[in-house]
């Protein structure tokens, strides 16, 4: 059986496919990375092999994915300062002999005239990892609805106001765990080697017509409120949000900050974002799930706020 490593295995992501890899009975072929070993020992106990491993110290990747044949390389959280980690663990991989690796990039990357800052990042790995030698799967997860949804929406019910630079852009948000579903199909399945999927939900819509949604579904009022990117910025900076990645200024984990954020919206604003595939079919076997599905299944919890 091909042995799988996964770097960032805490994380959301990582415990979702690690959950339905486990559940295919494949834990002892998992290899689970983490900066903090302890967080996994749940993983341990399951079957799987646990391994300390840093990003930011590429001297504990080698042995880390020692073994491995393939490679779930999932994005750091640091926006701008993702290039010279995910190096690190591409030059681990390829000098221990993993034959693939699978990475968790970002839809729309290919203009270079796309303004979101997560652009650079993405692209720069992709390049990194396709001049590796290895084999290689970038899968361009769209915008999370989970973000929106279920991270911004009770602020935005609270409120009643959907506040955003994205104009009247639109995308195709997706749900995360159509993402991680896609993922374990790549990693478990056949002929993805050097192939770019792009992992979107099933129907373009404006941040407006998501907000119509919210009102409609939960019974109560939500404006959309367009902003300008200055007006963005003043309202992430009235919120403490800073404008770089700052170690210690994380919410639910992430390290946000409003260089990332404002320029997102901008390029939904510009259409850069605008991409709906069937990706998530082709891989998966069942259609994407919807925007609506997600406000429908969590109305009690966005009334609630």
């Amino acid at each position: 059986m091909t042995r799988i490593v996964i770097t960032g295995a805490s994380g959301n992501y990582g415990r979702g496919v690690t959950d339905r890899l486990i559940a295919q009975g494949r834990a002892a072929d998992l290899i689970l990375i983490t900066r903090k070993p302890e967080k996994l020992a749940d993983r341990a106990a399951q079957g799987c092999t646990v391994r300390y491993g840093d990003f930011d110290k590429p001297e504990t990747l080698a042995a880390a994915v020692q073994g491995a044949d393939t490679m779930l390389l999932i994005s750091g959280t640091r926006v701008g300062a993702r290039v010279v980690q995910h190096k690190a663990a591409i030059d681990a991989a390829a000098a221990t002999g993993v034959k693939h690796i699978v990475y968790t990039s970002f839809i729309g990357i290919d203009d270079p005239a796309n303004p979101a800052e997560v652009r650079h990042d993405h692209i720069e790995t992709e390049a990194l990892m396709k001049a590796s030698g290895c084999a290689w799967t970038c899968l361009r997860d769209a915008h999370y609805a989970d973000a929106m949804i279920l991270m911004a929406g009770p602020g935005v019910m609270q409120s009643g106001k959907w506040f955003s630079n994205a104009g009247q852009g639109r995308e195709a948000m997706v749900w995360r765990d159509d993402c991680i579903e896609s993922a374990v199909a790549v990693l478990t399945g056949e002929g993805h080697e050097n192939q770019t999927y792009n992992i979107t939900g099933p129907e373009l819509q404006t941040f407006e017509e998501v907000a119509a949604i919210m009102a409609e579904v939960t019974g109560r009022p939500v404006e959309y409120v367009p902003l300008d990117d200055e007006g963005q910025y003043a309202m992430f900076d009235a919120m403490g949000i800073p404008r770089r990645p700052v170690d210690d200024s994380e919410v639910n984990g992430i390290p946000w900050n409003s260089d990332d954020m404002v320029t997102f919206g901008q390029a939904i604003r510009e259409g850069f974002l605008e991409l709906c595939t069937d990706d998530v079919e082709r891989l998966t076997g069942r259609k994407a799930r919807s925007v609506r599905q997600m406000i429908t299944e969590n109305a009690e919890m966005l009334r609630g706020a």
